[in-house]
């Protein structure tokens, strides 16, 4: 097809001559236009209802992307499946580039005791049964503010966090005192962190063991030992746009707030059977 128009708009040869060189009907050529214009009609739909997505969740992936929206689908009469909604975005360059960024918040070089991991082996059947603590940085003009957060391992629910201008204690007992507020935990919790200064101080670890909650740490320098709350910062930053520079921690702190609403409420998870976390949180909590 792109043969006949090629030459038709150049004047080089008619429709008839360029289909007989290719051994085709006109009724081929004819045929293939009226697909692709069906096609491509159908791809400015398509990309109209992923913009309007979107809006809220800017770097959500495909396969997220042909769950929610499949009802969206079938309403406006689209056949749309994973691969041709893979095909569409890819060709009109909508697919999601992962980024990769560091910057070392832990200092596990310190003088305070450190606990041994008890969640490496466990099995994790229900909320608040371990909660995942962490910090990451977010860039601002004048420098970097911290965000701690406490994740909910079975359900994937952020359930506290704070974000402060230094990698200081007092930002992970806001987030920590918070998730306590908010989520109510049952006796028996396990507290899970890498070894870092703020989670092993003695007032850390007082307010843990005041509750009555277990202590586990990492035990070596691998991420996949806090897997869940590192891939949670990765999803905050990669889908929710916190890893841009902000003017300042008012407007990073404004951003974390509307992110950590809409991971909690809207974003799918694969690992939940695409249902939210805060779906999980309440229907078995």
């Amino acid at each position: 097809m792109k043969a006949v128009d090629t030459t038709r708009h150049t004047g080089q040869a008619s429709i008839e001559q360029t289909c007989q060189c290719y051994h085709l009907h006109r009724d081929a050529y004819y045929k293939a236009k009226h697909r692709k214009c069906k096609q491509d009609k159908e791809a400015i739909q398509v990309i109209k209802l992923v913009n309007t997505e979107r809006i809220t969740q800017a770097r959500v992936g495909t396969r997220k992307l042909h769950k929610e929206l499949k009802v969206a689908f079938m309403s406006a009469g689209l056949k749309v499946g994973r691969d041709k909604l893979f095909e569409i975005l890819k060709e009109h360059n909508m697919l999601v580039k992962r980024k990769k960024a560091s910057c070392k918040t832990t200092d596990s070089y310190h003088r305070f005791h450190k606990y041994k991991n008890l969640v490496k082996d466990m099995t994790v059947t229900e909320p608040n049964q371990v909660w995942v603590a962490d910090i990451t940085y977010i860039r601002t003009i004048t420098g970097f503010c911290y965000l701690a957060l406490i994740t909910d391992m079975y359900s994937r629910k952020i359930v506290g966090y704070d974000i402060s201008n230094s990698l200081e204690l007092h930002g992970c007992l806001r987030a920590f005192k918070m998730a306590i507020k908010q989520a109510r935990p049952k006796a028996g919790l396990v507290h899970h962190s890498d070894r870092g200064i703020q989670y092993c101080s003695n007032l850390y670890v007082s307010e843990l063991k005041k509750r009555n909650i277990k202590i586990s740490m990492t035990e070596e320098n691998h991420c996949y030992e806090n897997a869940i709350a590192e891939r949670v910062n990765g999803i905050l930053k990669d889908e929710f746009y916190l890893d841009q520079c902000f003017l300042n921690i008012q407007s990073a702190s404004k951003a974390t707030k509307n992110a950590i609403h809409i991971y909690n409420n809207k974003r799918l998870h694969l690992s939940l059977g695409y249902k939210t976390p805060n779906t999980v949180f309440k229907n078995i909590a």
